[in-house]
């Protein structure tokens, strides 16, 4: 009964459609979680002593009833899901009926659910010989408490020990391996503004796969005096590759001297970007702001993991965070001994483990408008520690998902850009927390297990499902399956923060001299132009 209860519940909404192999999937672990609470619960009954006794005829009654209910049940749970499914569809601006294959979800959840219920019975198994092992020293409760610690303590032990650690090994390898290939189109620079240049200290193969990609990309000056009608600058991109240098703080020392090299602390801006765990950066984000100061920027970033976000989330929060402290350190000590009227603006930059990462540098929202001229963070993961504490002391009556801090004198939270005009006036240094409020990166936690989190007890957003409900242990695993595609959704939604949105950002951080609104919409349009050649 929990089983069936809890796959129904699995079908509800949740922040962004799901493929219906993501769904079975979901549902599966549902369905089993539902049945080891049952399970749980029968036996706490008896072993209160309750132990009703059932005549065989109510038995195959009861079994006959449950049935019945089972088989109008589970397809009116598929349907309403797949009405679910193409509802947040529509709100998020997704188009890709699945309504046909939404029969499917059962046999995958079916196999999932069965694939998790025998590893139980492998485990109880397991804790029955222990305790029966036991029971010739120690009294039998205390065999059977201790047979079931020491399989539990083991389990954990061979899955985190061996699976994971083991699937993260492999992961790193292949990805050190991609590392040392190239995206399509991408060739050594030989604008002495770029890291990997003739002209530059650092070689060009030790940048890695996504660092090569940054300092060979972005605009062209020609291109940028093109959109803004005055002559423009080649853009700094400077650079640090795991294989640069030795450590980490002599990759970062790599990269200041790239940016003395470059005249960098002679430009109008430098960012200080945290990257992915790849060592990727956003073009859209970087693009955005060589746009909107016509070039004369400098933009430094270094890598600190072979691994892919999820991966490096899951086996190294550790390095995100040292990466994004050195870094910022290390430029920050070069640009204070500067005199203040020779100093760029110094803003900081980092998408999901990026801005994980990034705020690391700093001890809290004061400590940030001290250092820097401004802060852009997109995406940032639920665990972020600067991003949590801001958030509680968020002010009254101010929701979670959009809270306003202090009036909004110094930060500022947007699901979209016209969220950041407040009544209040803002003071110069500025920080800008961009988080779409369908954004799983934004709202995944583990206290999704037990805890109805703020964001859905309040009035919701216009493209989150007024169905989606906090359901125990439901929300957390649905949200778990939002994270898989949580890029594959139109900008302005989940994961996807486009390069329109970026600039529209940074002009309210800068304030640049001579940017209006309407350079804004010139830039949608470029970009939207751009996003649908390559579409073409």
């Amino acid at each position: 009964m929990f089983a069936l209860l809890f796959f129904a519940w699995s079908m509800t909404p949740s922040l962004l459609p799901r493929p219906w192999y993501l769904q079975g999937v979901a549902a599966g672990i549902c369905s089993a979680t539902g049945y080891l609470i049952g399970l749980g619960l029968a036996r706490l009954t008896r072993w209160l002593g309750f132990r009703p006794v059932w005549s065989e005829r109510a038995r195959w009654r009861g079994n006959v009833l449950f049935a019945v209910v089972t088989g109008i049940w589970v397809p009116v749970s598929l349907l309403m899901g797949a009405h679910w499914q193409e509802q947040v569809r529509e709100l998020v601006g997704v188009r890709t009926d699945e309504q046909t294959y939404y029969g499917l979800v059962l046999g995958v959840a079916a196999v999932v659910a069965a694939g998790l219920r025998a590893v139980g019975l492998l485990l109880r198994a397991a804790s029955r010989r222990v305790a029966a092992a036991g029971a010739r020293f120690v009294p039998p409760r205390v065999a059977r408490l201790t047979g079931a610690v020491v399989v539990a303590v083991l389990a954990v032990l061979v899955v985190d020990g061996a699976l994971v650690n083991g699937l993260l090994a492999v992961v790193n390898r292949l990805a050190a391996t991609a590392d040392r290939g190239d995206h399509p189109g991408v060739v050594r620079p030989t604008a002495p503004e770029r890291s990997g240049s003739p002209d530059s200290r650092v070689p060009w193969e030790s940048l890695g796969k996504e660092g090569r990609a940054f300092v060979s990309g972005g605009p062209t000056a020609a291109e940028l005096s093109a959109f803004t009608g005055r002559p423009a600058r080649t853009p700094i991109r400077v650079y640090g590759g795991l294989s640069s240098a030795g450590s980490l703080p002599e990759v970062a020392a790599l990269v200041v001297a790239e940016l003395e090299r470059t005249g960098a602390f002679d430009r109008a801006v430098l960012a200080v970007v945290t990257t992915t765990g790849t060592g990727w950066v956003d073009p859209g984000a970087t693009e955005a702001l060589e746009h909107v100061y016509g070039g004369d920027t400098a933009i430094a970033a270094l890598q600190y993991s072979y691994l892919p976000s999820w991966a490096a989330f899951v086996a190294d929060r550790e390095s995100p965070q040292a990466a994004g402290s050195e870094l910022f350190d290390q430029v920050y000590a070069t640009w204070e001994q500067r005199p203040p009227d020779r100093r760029p603006e110094l803003v900081v930059y980092g998408e999901s483990l990026g801005a994980y990462g990034g705020q690391a540098a700093f001890s809290g929202l004061q400590d940030m408008t001290t250092r820097t001229s401004g802060a852009l963070w997109t995406g940032t993961p639920n665990s972020t520690r600067v991003w949590e504490e801001l958030t509680a002391d968020r002010d009254q009556g101010t929701p979670q998902r959009l809270p306003v801090v202090d009036s909004g004198a110094a930060v500022r939270f947007a699901d979209h850009p016209a969220d950041l005009d407040l009544a209040a006036p803002w003071g110069g240094r500025r920080v800008v927390y961009l988080q779409h409020s369908t954004d799983p990166v934004v709202w995944w936690s583990p206290q999704l297990l037990t805890r109805r989190p703020d964001w859905l007890g309040e009035a919701r957003a216009p493209d989150v499902s007024p169905q989606m409900t906090w359901l125990p242990a439901i929300t957390f695993w649905q949200l778990t399956m939002d994270l898989v595609f949580s890029t594959d959704v139109p900008p302005g939604q989940g994961h996807h923060y486009g390069p329109a949105e970026t600039a529209e950002a940074w002009a309210h951080i800068l304030e640049p001299p001579g940017w209006t609104g309407a350079d804004t919409e010139r830039y949608r349009e470029l970009v939207e132009a751009r996003e649908g050649g390559e579409e073409r």
